[in-house]
């Protein structure tokens, strides 16, 4: 078990830096000089030459990238063009509206899929897996910010029900902070529901024929007690799989979302960046969802070994 899990950090470090090494060529590689794009055309040679120095620009790429790295190990990730602030601060800011946003769309996913996954592979052919099927390909056909500009216009224009955008910030109360994130929460979740409820039908269905639910069906267990007790739990390592890309998916693939309810987001401040071409935000926060996602992935790796210990045994030989 020590070795496996040797293996597996080792595998995240090295992966960690691979990552950061892609994304630093990019940001290189990208058209445009930053310090033109902040003071302007009029600037004067001299002074986009000082801005230059300022920023590193005038260095060896291979002592940027020492930099950098070092910087973000130590959790100095510079300082943003535009905004004249440690990204730190930037995200850490923008994170506590992404996470919460994240966290509340995957709940839902869970509330919605998981049930009507399971239901439609219990009756299999039967009323809910018509729903589910039906369900899971509207779903993934409509994109989120087309749902949220839909809810939009349900909920916030013609009803009044629900705020149409923006964050009233947590400062302000519990409610109005979650009633701003419910709709966004609700364009993030429903194509993710859909994806998780087809998985969570194929892993049941999977399931439901092995040799230990004949048995407890055998012992004359309800046909309730072995679908939750014994086939459910034994079909938790693929849907724990989905369950761990979509949450990365749900924090960095949040930019529309967060674009169409107007809500200062980490992906409404990666888009802001990208359009002002401030790169030292740019190239932290595409570190930081690379990094969210390569720990994420080791992490429901760690839980299929909790889950299922023949994943232990095979490991480690």
């Amino acid at each position: 078990m020590i070795v496996l899990l040797t293996r597996r950090i080792m595998g995240l470090i090295l992966t960690l830096i691979a990552v950061s090494l892609l994304i630093f060529a990019v940001m290189a590689l990208l058209p445009g000089d930053p310090a033109a794009i902040t003071l302007g055309t009029s600037a004067s040679p001299e002074t986009l030459a000082a801005l230059r120095h300022d920023m590193g620009f005038d260095q060896p790429l291979i002592v940027r990238y020492g930099q950098w790295l070092g910087g973000a190990l130590t959790g100095d990730l510079g300082k943003s063009y535009t905004y004249g602030v440690p990204v730190a601060g930037l995200i850490v800011e923008r994170l506590a509206v992404t996470l919460p946003l994240a966290i509340l769309a995957i709940i839902l996913s869970i509330l919605i899929a998981v049930p009507l996954g399971v239901a439609a592979a219990a009756r299999r052919g039967g009323f809910f897996d018509i729903v589910a099927t039906l369900f899971s390909q509207m779903s993934v056909a409509v994109p989120g910010f087309w749902v949220g500009l839909l809810l939009i216009l349900l909920f916030s224009t013609s009803l009044g029900l629900m705020p149409a955008g923006g964050f009233p910030g947590w400062s302000n109360g519990l409610g109005p902070a979650l009633r701003a994130l419910t709709l966004p929460a609700v364009a993030l979740a429903l194509p993710q529901a859909g994806v998780l409820t087809r998985v969570t039908r194929s892993a049941v269905l999977d399931t439901l024929h092995e040799d230990f639910a004949r048995t407890a069906v055998a012992k004359g267990l309800s046909s309730g007690a072995v679908l939750w007790g014994h086939i459910v739990p034994n079909a938790l390592v693929p849907i724990l799989t989905i369950l761990g890309l979509q949450f990365t998916f749900l924090v960095a693939g949040a930019v529309l979302i967060e674009n169409v309810f107007n809500l200062p987001g980490l992906g409404r401040l990666a888009y802001q960046a990208l359009s002002q071409r401030d790169i030292v935000v740019m190239q932290d926060v595409v570190l930081f969802f690379a990094a969210l996602v390569i720990i994420m992935n080791f992490l429901v790796d760690l839980s299929f070994l909790v889950i299922d210990p023949r994943l232990r045994s095979g490991g480690a030989r």
